[in-house]
């Protein structure tokens, strides 16, 4: 098994995963973590989030026979942070989540898994294996944390000391007796600067993310109106948020990747937010196949830049663009256009006050 976990491993470099780490499956202690936090609530409206029980937690419920979890890391930064720190609250441009600016990463490290797991199947024969890449109960981060490819930090991302967090994360559950890896031990210290910049307080304490205050929740998971409360703070950023993580001292050691599934397409990474807003959906289908985006759908991509709109400069072009969806069949849509453009008045009285 020590050979086997050795060749593993080279196999999955040349594959384009960066860690590689086993793991077994007790995860008590992610159990009653999680726990905690469903009772608070905090998961919003992401009701499978307890829909599957103990299977989240308890790897062998959700496959019987799994003995250990391979977990796999790949980066994914596609350019310096520095370009994306400038991007943020930019007066015209839209701020996507840097994870998204490529090709799904579901697609590309499920098939970089079946890959490895055909590999081990070459190498031993016929063994029990089941691949996952955040689409099922799977905890991925206590895994991945046990496995030694990091640790979860106090914005609830996992951290590798020499590669910082920009990376996904992907797992092989499997029967075969590997040895294990030694747990990551926690290094952020006193640090709190994930806690202090997040932009609608979403971090409610060390290692504790409330979803329903963070902007990922509200751009990505909820299909629901934003709260008015959250749309000043949420600035320009239409799909997403990457504020903990730019601001992140660990990730000085992040490197962009070298992966030509996660370059950005359709010029997403500074797009002009007008131009965003002018898609008519069959557009949007269209620039988002096999990308992320696309699962939140039209509504929520014209709800969220809206918003983005309602904080942007206020210019003619600005309050044309948003005046065109001002009667929008979608409701949803309609309600944020409104608050964007009720922005702009207050902006425009007070420039009239000024002069």
């Amino acid at each position: 098994m020590a050979g086997l976990k050795a060749d593993i491993g080279r196999w999955s470099k040349e594959l384009g995963f960066q860690q590689l780490g086993v793991s077994d499956i007790d995860l008590a202690a992610a159990e009653r973590r999680l726990a905690e936090w469903l009772e608070k609530r905090f998961h919003g409206s992401m009701h499978y989030m307890q829909r599957h029980g103990k299977k989240r937690s308890r790897p062998e419920l959700l496959v019987p026979g799994t003995a250990r979890v391979i977990s796999v890391s790949m980066d994914y930064l596609p350019e310096p942070q520095e370009a994306s720190k400038q991007l943020l609250d930019h007066a015209s441009r839209a701020y996507i989540s840097r994870y998204a600016l490529g090709r799904d990463y579901h697609k590309v490290l499920r098939a970089r898994l079946r890959a490895l797991a055909r590999r081990i199947e070459d190498k031993v024969g016929p063994f029990g294996f089941r691949v996952f890449v955040d689409s099922a109960p799977v905890l991925e981060k206590p895994l991945a944390e046990k496995a030694g490819i990091g640790w979860i930090g106090k914005h609830t991302n996992l951290i590798d000391r020499d590669r910082g967090s920009w990376f996904f994360l992907g797992e092989l559950y499997t029967d075969l007796p590997l040895p294990v890896d030694d747990d990551e031990a926690t290094h952020c210290g006193t640090c709190r600067a994930c806690i202090d910049v997040c932009p609608t307080a979403a971090i409610v304490a060390p290692y504790e993310l409330d979803a329903r205050r963070c902007i990922s929740y509200l751009t990505i998971e909820s299909r629901d109106s934003i709260p008015q409360e959250f749309r000043k703070a949420i600035g320009n950023r239409i799909y997403g948020c990457d504020d903990c993580q730019l601001f992140c001292p660990w990730n000085k050691f992040a490197q962009p990747t070298s992966e030509p599934d996660f370059a950005p397409r359709h010029g997403l990474e500074s797009a002009d937010l007008c131009e965003l807003f002018g898609w008519d959906e069959e557009m949007f289908l269209a620039k988002t196949e096999g990308s992320a985006i696309r699962r939140i759908g039209y509504e929520s991509w014209l709800r969220n830049i809206a918003v983005a709109l309602g904080n942007a400069r206020t210019t003619p072009e600005v309050v044309a663009c948003l005046r065109q969806r001002q009667y929008a069949e979608s409701p949803l849509v309609a309600e944020h256009v409104g608050w964007a453009l009720a922005e702009h008045e207050i902006n425009q009285a007070a420039e009239s006050n000024d002069v």
